[in-house]
């Protein structure tokens, strides 16, 4: 219990390093028709920049973890690409495959932003990532490596499935988890969306009865979720593979543990 605060606080720190990017998003995105696949890894600050700008665009996508000595996804990014590096995206819908983490920025406000420009602070991200890379030391380095326990072990059949946002420091920890074991899923952004949505889900900065943005993604979320209170709470895992629902960080992360880190 003691070690799982502790990868809470370290992913915490991590989140405040980075100015808060990756925990607001836009209600109404202009999600794409086939899902965007990411090869990258948790620890990767470059990675991060990415996922962060799929937070504030809102965007679900497919995850293919890439940690240092695996062998399931980094082959098929050296085959696909030429060469391994990370972030690798994929989208089927306009027919690119991109490394840079800075041309991938520009290609997702492009195709799926409401003016189809990068905003200033997106568009000239420092070559060398100090703050990012300070983000990554003060959460342990997780997601970087794999787990030597399961480096042969086939993926699951089917894809599990996280809901949470780039900010998050308890999705966060889960993610470090599947990377880790070098496990698939899909990612639904679920970020905050108003002024009304700041703070954990137990203390809401708005008071009254929490509401989310009418006819916005959260408010679709709480309702695939069926939540009996009108709330997210994230992160929530499904895997189809057992079906299995779990939500509380620490919950999924010993179940995932059992289920395939032996």
């Amino acid at each position: 219990m003691v070690n799982h605060h502790i990868k809470v606080i370290q992913a915490l720190a991590s989140g405040v390093l980075e100015g808060g990017r990756g925990t607001s998003g836009t209600p109404f995105p202009q999600q794409p028709e086939k899902a965007l696949k990411l090869y990258e890894f948790e620890g990767s600050p470059f990675c991060r920049r990415v996922r962060e700008v799929l937070t504030t665009l809102n965007l679900d996508y497919e995850v293919y973890p890439c940690p240092k000595g695996g062998n399931k996804y980094r082959q098929i990014v050296k085959e696909k690409g030429g060469k391994l590096q990370f972030p690798f995206l994929i989208d089927e819908n306009t027919g690119d495959q991109l490394y840079e983490s800075q041309a991938i920025i520009h290609h997702l406000f492009k195709h799926y932003g409401k003016t189809g420009n990068t905003p200033k602070k997106y568009a000239h991200y420092p070559n060398i990532p100090y703050v990012a890379l300070a983000g990554t030391v003060v959460n342990g380095a997780r997601g970087i490596w794999i787990n030597q326990n399961i480096k042969d072990r086939a993926a699951p059949k089917h894809l599990l499935e996280l809901w949470g946002f780039e900010a998050s420091p308890f999705t966060r920890v889960v993610r470090a988890e599947l990377a880790e074991l070098e496990i698939p899923f899909i990612f639904h952004n679920v970020p905050k969306e108003c002024w009304q949505d700041q703070g954990p889900a137990v203390l809401r900065l708005k008071p009254g009865q929490y509401h989310p943005v009418k006819g916005g993604k959260r408010e679709q979320v709480i309702k695939l979720m069926n939540r009996d209170k009108k709330d997210i709470q994230v992160p929530y895992l499904v895997d189809p593979n057992t079906n299995t629902k779990l939500f509380e960080s620490k919950d999924i992360v010993e179940y995932l543990k059992h289920q395939y880190g032996k």
